[in-house]
């Protein structure tokens, strides 16, 4: 630790804890990714706190591939990921010309609408259905590279698409898991050359987050077939809605 002299003990354990949880939210619960992203923009600042957490989530990335790489319809991925791209340029200009209060502003509103989109799925239920059409894809791939970008927020958009379009659940996991790789993936290089918020340090800082990242994965992978996940999910938009809010205060 002592090659991290700017961190103190509490932005160590919040950094440990969003390792374990987002190794957790890729293999097993993506909702806790949601919760983990505006407490971190809280205790780092927000573009700081983008730098810190992508590094992990490609790490997160690679084991969800590990567990569920052979499962995901290519087709449905690649309708969206033109217009994911799109996203990602937008969310990356608006980002380098705002400070960073703006910038928490914009992660909590990311936050809240990705919630909205959470607690309209749980209402409407199988009832939800999504015509397959251009400007759809185009309104999804658009707000999903954007909010990824701003905020690392846009897994609850992407859930909503899949679970809208009737994706299985072993579908699901695969799909996302390749989806946010290749999204990740293409957003490292801006974030370093352009938005300078990923350094050797914060490298240096995801190898040690590894085996926390990979005890939570192997637990996500383990729970996610034994736990009460619509109880959770409540639990999670609630505490994830709290603290959102308070980015904004």
């Amino acid at each position: 630790m002592e090659i991290f002299p700017d961190l103190e003990l509490v932005q160590w354990l919040w950094v440990i804890l969003a390792a374990l949880l987002i190794g957790v939210s890729k293999t097993g619960i993506s909702g806790l990714l949601t919760l983990v992203i505006p407490i971190l923009a809280a205790v780092f600042g927000g573009k700081a706190s983008t730098g810190i957490i992508l590094p992990m989530l490609i790490v997160g990335d690679v084991f969800a591939l590990f567990y569920y790489k052979h499962n995901a319809k290519r087709e449905d991925i690649l309708k969206l990921l033109p217009w994911t791209f799109m996203g990602l340029i937008f969310g990356l200009i608006i980002g380098g010309y705002i400070n960073d209060e703006q910038f928490k502003s914009l992660i909590a509103l990311s936050v809240l609408l990705c919630l909205f989109l959470l607690i309209y799925f749980e209402k409407k239920g199988d009832q939800l259905k999504i015509p397959d059409k251009t400007w759809l894809h185009a309104s999804v791939g658009i707000l999903a590279g954007f909010t990824s970008m701003i905020g690392n927020a846009a897994g609850p958009i992407f859930s909503v698409y899949l679970l809208a379009k009737g994706v299985d659940k072993v579908n699901f996991l695969g799909m996302t898991a390749w989806f946010f790789f290749i999204v990740n993936v293409t957003k490292l290089p801006m974030q370093v050359f352009i938005w300078h918020n990923i350094t050797v340090q914060t490298f240096l800082l995801t190898g040690l987050m590894i085996p926390f990242i990979g005890i939570g994965a192997v637990f996500g992978a383990f729970i996610i077939k034994r736990i009460n996940e619509k109880a959770f999910r409540y639990l999670i938009i609630g505490m994830t809605a709290i603290v959102a809010l308070k980015l904004f205060f």
